[in-house]
């Protein structure tokens, strides 16, 4: 059951056991391993998943970085409706000790700067995090566990203006695929 949680002190570490065993891997075409979402904000609630980026530098390495996961055994989702990100169904949290979401970015694109904006937005704006954390729990109590869709959904406006806030007031920045 999928459901919005106090923030864990142990996901760090966590991140840290992803980037152990699937560094060294997608090391090979210069990827690094990037921990974004929620849970990668101190304090925030969160849904108990933790999101990472694979970051590669170029398209190309995209493909290459696609079979490496799935190498080590991840299920490749496509882009799910979100150009430029490649999404992952990890083996199970038993398997990994963690469950955990990886996505396949390539550096400095609209998927890639989207997370680590808004990863980065709340870490240094902890009155918008706390807001936001009130929110993720009104969503949460409402959708979740059953309608994850709605629940990332409802949150759109609120990130599409917390990115254009990170951004210098840029103007409103759809939110498709923020974590």
């Amino acid at each position: 059951m999928v459901e919005v949680v106090e923030y864990d002190a142990r996901w760090p570490e966590a991140v840290e056991g992803l980037r152990a065993m699937i560094g060294p891997a997608v090391g090979e075409v210069g990827a690094v391993v990037e921990h974004v979402g929620s849970t990668s904000v101190v304090g925030l609630v969160a849904k108990p998943i933790i999101d990472v980026d694979v970051v590669v530098r170029r398209k190309d390495d995209v493909a290459r970085a696609i079979a490496i996961l799935e190498g080590l055994g991840y299920r490749h989702r496509g882009d799910q409706g979100v150009p430029e990100r490649e999404a992952f169904e990890a083996p199970s949290a038993e398997a990994t000790e963690v469950e955990h979401h990886p996505y396949v970015v390539v550096a400095g694109s609209k998927p890639h700067r989207d997370h680590v904006d808004l990863r980065d937005y709340l870490r240094a704006r902890p009155e918008r995090a706390a807001e936001y954390a009130r929110l993720k729990s009104d969503l949460g109590a409402r959708y979740l566990p059953h309608d994850r869709v709605g629940y990332t959904d409802a949150k759109g406006p609120w990130i599409a203006r917390a990115l254009a806030e990170a951004r210098g007031g840029a103007g409103p920045q759809t939110s498709g695929g923020v974590l």
